[in-house]
């Protein structure tokens, strides 16, 4: 063997020996610990709030209309609450958070920034200082809100013909309030579900608070020369103000909204809506 095939070959014996050594020694270490990053915080509780009814059938539309957002969101604590009539009444509801330590997002089962929803969410709120919470926009004139009306008008007996039809045309009844931003709101769904039904008149009429009524309506499209009219109901469930603005209509009138998918998934888009609000203001408050 040559002389530099003999320094290889001891540089190699030395770096084997080392080699083991150190192996020895990590062999005693030990286990680095497995380090388990720290859970989220769960996503604020979404809390839809329904006006509340004495009928029965009310409560129970509701609960299948939360049991389809909960499909579309695994995982998320969805909470029913009512401003009244029925329970669980909104004030439980919020006091029940508080204690768990839960955020909330409430989002109104309503079409419109009427009273409850400019004064009686905001002061519930209020009653429970200890709750990180917010309310988010009214369901309002959204094209998920038009595409569960103009369904619910297809399944009483609209047909496409009818929304070219000079005899045709559709009141849509609401249960009305003396907040001019809820007329102005409900005038908003009126003309877009007029466009969505081929341009027939669409015609908001209150069954409360509010002129015209729906008879007022019906007459004034006869009136018109439209004896074809349907009302849609512009209502989250059935109730007293459901039940009579069917009863003026002279030809069909649709169900209330209640568990229709595209109802659900605009329940979800207001709550996420209201996060991205939130996100949005406390990153302008920290800079």
């Amino acid at each position: 063997m040559t002389e530099p095939d003999s320094t290889y070959a001891t540089a190699a014996g030395l770096l084997g020996r080392i080699t083991e050594q150190l192996g020895e020694q990590l062999g005693h270490l030990p286990p680095r610990p497995h380090l388990t990053p720290p859970a989220a915080p769960p996503a604020p509780t979404l809390v839809a709030v329904g006006h509340g009814s004495r009928d029965p059938r009310a409560r129970a539309t509701l609960a299948r209309l939360l049991e389809r957002v909960r499909e579309l969101r695994p995982g998320l604590d969805v909470r029913l609450a009512h401003i009244e009539l029925n329970t669980p009444l909104l004030d439980v509801t919020l006091a029940e958070l508080a204690a768990e330590g839960r955020d909330a997002v409430l989002v109104p089962l309503l079409f419109a920034p009427g009273h409850h929803v400019t004064h009686d969410l905001p002061a519930a709120l209020a009653a429970v200082p200890g709750l990180r919470a917010r309310v988010a926009e009214p369901l309002g004139a959204h094209p998920l809100l038009v595409e569960a009306l103009a369904d619910r008008l297809a399944h009483a007996g609209w047909a496409p013909e009818d929304g070219i039809s000079q005899a045709a045309a559709v009141v849509l009844a609401s249960a009305g309030s003396r907040d001019p931003r809820s007329g102005a709101e409900l005038r908003r769904i009126a003309a877009r579900l007029g466009e969505r039904l081929g341009g027939v008149p669409v015609v908001p009429a209150y069954a409360s608070a509010a002129a015209p009524t729906v008879a007022e309506a019906v007459r004034a499209l006869a009136a018109r020369g439209r004896h074809r009219i349907a009302v849609a109901s512009c209502f989250t469930a059935p109730g007293l103000f459901a039940t009579r603005a069917a009863a003026d209509a002279p030809w069909i009138a649709s169900a209330p909204l209640g568990a229709h998918p595209a109802l659900a998934r605009l329940v979800l888009h207001r709550y996420d809506r209201a996060l991205r609000a939130t996100t949005r203001e406390r990153e302008l408050a920290t800079v």
